[in-house]
């Protein structure tokens, strides 16, 4: 039986582990849809409403199994479409295989349809896609496929996406005689010296005062989260996490001090200013993850241990593998004497004060607490961006067990819909039971990506889509309030009524609309009952300021000023 090009990589694809391939069909990358029919127990096509949310969709899967996610897409538009997610993902380093059909070589300068070969002055897609991956090129032959694919396969593995440009006659091509694909094994890449001056710094700080950790979001996908519970308890460390790593750590243990950034807690700012040290693990703690901290920050001791250096000064020691990292200094650091003196009783966290809001529907903690009493331990969680993503990520404890995630790399509106579906097939075929996933974003970013809604049904997913309903382009609307004068607005929406139009577009659908919490708390339920996806609308306040630092230090200041 001859084995095509595209046989190939369907069959490389299954031996990296990925058990999905997502994308949107098209003349040219149809060809690799009729390798996927051809090999049905090597992987599963799943075709999406946008090139845009099925690269989310591997950027979520790939979050998920901490493995790699597989994207395809046709030339021209549909290629063009794959930008914004390839670029979300280049930026959170997330490894994502992009497959995108190109024309014929023969056609390639010679006025092809579609042609982004750099040929006679047409786009140049290895140029447009090299920005937003950490390798892209273009196969120009069969005999080209394996050292290709190995080679975008090692760059993605050092975190972010790798683009494979793939001329349909290549595809259609035969491979000849050549060895099934085998994955490189991983490599690990670790500073010792650098580890041991961090560890030299962390001994040091114990015997002058506490230590605090804050956690990011390479702990997550180097599945570390054992190890740093581990090295927290080592340390009797006070822990804090980035805004997009809520999971990293158990937001119920004593020890846990919220979330540090513009979304943060203070117990983890007066935690920082208590502390002799303060040790970054898997973050470069960009500013979202550090308004409100510099100050402290900068007259404490920082350490770091991750793939790249902090954007502030710090010890810094490189390990692209956290888990083998944090157990050696877990190891190392703990003398056996830790653990009884340890708080028994989670201290609550303090919850940034908002301005009082007197417009139309529920307020942005009320749905967040009623979300987080009825979420069972093992859910998923994805937030959007905008004021619901702050209102989510300052307020909700993330389930024991699930996975959290906002996209704060591009923080692309929409994102969330995608991922939380690729999460779903990925975390739905684990042999640990059914698991549900919540997407929780707002009106807008329905109005961009949310009909990939109509893929989880297709597919009969576990997935609950929960959209807060204002009407608006909330956090747009907040900074015209606050920074032009409220002179005007471009970011308010005629009423919608999202729960019923949805109910209407898809009968079988359990779907609902929510005006108190009362309603919300008994509708939740419902949803997270059934089996496959289920859609829930909440109508909230456009006017509502959300648990955002930068917008209640301007509100702070404007009421000194009067």
């Amino acid at each position: 039986m001859r084995t095509r090009v595209v046989d190939h990589l369907v069959r490389a694809v299954s031996a990296l582990g990925v058990r999905h391939i997502f994308g949107v069909d098209g003349a040219n990358i149809e060809d690799l849809y009729d390798a996927i029919f051809d090999a049905p127990e090597y992987v599963t096509g799943v075709v999406a409403k946008h090139e845009f949310s099925a690269a989310t969709m591997a950027d979520g899967y790939a979050r998920s199994t901490s493995g790699f996610g597989v994207v395809a897409a046709t030339s021209g538009g549909g290629a063009m479409n794959l930008v914004a997610g390839l670029a979300e993902s280049f930026a959170s380093r997330v490894p994502v295989l992009a497959l995108v059909g190109q024309p014929p070589t023969a056609l390639e300068g010679n006025g092809a349809f579609q042609d982004t070969s750099g040929r006679a002055g047409t786009i140049d897609a290895v140029r447009l896609f090299g920005a937003v991956s950490t390798y892209c090129a273009r196969v120009e032959s069969a005999a080209d496929v394996p050292d290709q694919l190995d080679r975008a396969m090692r760059a993605a593995r050092h975190g972010g996406p790798a683009v494979l440009l793939l001329p349909k006659d290549v595809q259609q091509a035969e491979l000849g005689n050549v060895a099934p694909f085998r994955p490189s094994p991983r490599t690990h890449r670790a500073d010792h010296a650098g580890i041991a001056r961090v560890r030299a710094a962390l001994t040091t700080a114990r015997h002058t005062g506490k230590i605090v950790i804050i956690a990011g979001d390479q702990v997550a996908r180097d599945d570390a989260r054992a190890e740093l519970a581990r090295l927290a308890t080592a340390l009797e460390a006070a822990v804090g996490v980035a805004p997009d790593a809520k999971d990293t750590f158990d937001n119920t243990d004593p020890a846990f001090r919220g979330v540090a950034g513009s979304m943060g807690h203070p117990e983890l700012t007066a935690a920082i200013r208590s502390s002799a040290l303060c040790l970054l693990v898997g973050t470069r703690l960009p500013v979202p993850a550090r308004a409100g901290s510099e100050t402290a920050l900068a007259e404490r001791a920082v350490a770091s241990i991750g793939v790249a250096p902090p954007y502030l000064p710090a010890i810094h020691a490189t390990s692209t593998d956290l888990a083998r990292t944090l157990a050696e200094l877990a190891d190392e650091l703990d003398d056996g004497s830790t653990g009884s003196e340890r708080v028994l009783a989670a201290q609550p966290l303090t919850s940034l004060r908002v301005p009082a809001s007197s417009g139309p529907g529920l307020r942005y903690r009320d749905v967040v607490e009623t979300i987080d009493a009825v979420l069972p331990e093992g859910t998923d969680v994805f937030a959007d961006a905008g004021n619901t993503g702050a209102a989510v990520v300052h307020h909700l404890r993330v389930p024991r067990g699930g996975r959290f995630v906002v996209a704060l790399g591009m923080g692309g509106m929409g994102y969330a819909f995608g991922a939380g579906i690729g999460s779903a097939f990925a975390r739905h075929a684990r042999a640990d039971g059914v698991r549900r996933t919540v997407v929780i974003a707002g009106d807008g970013s329905f109005y961009m990506h949310g009909m990939e809604l109509h893929t989880a049904i297709e597919h009969a997913l576990p997935v609950t889509f929960v959209v807060l309903n204002n009407n608006a382009h909330a956090m747009c609307v907040t900074r015209e309030q606050l920074y032009y004068r409220d002179r005007y607005s471009f970011n308010r929406f005629r009423p919608a009524y999202l729960g019923a139009g949805v109910a209407a577009m898809f009968p079988e659908l359990p779907a609902f609309s929510v005006h108190t919490v009362g309603d919300l708390a008994a509708a939740l339920r419902r949803c997270l009952e059934t089996e496959g996806p289920s859609f829930l609308s909440i109508e909230c306040d456009p006017d509502e300021i959300p648990p955002f630092l930068p917008f209640l230090t301007t509100v702070e200041q404007s009421g000194k000023a009067r």
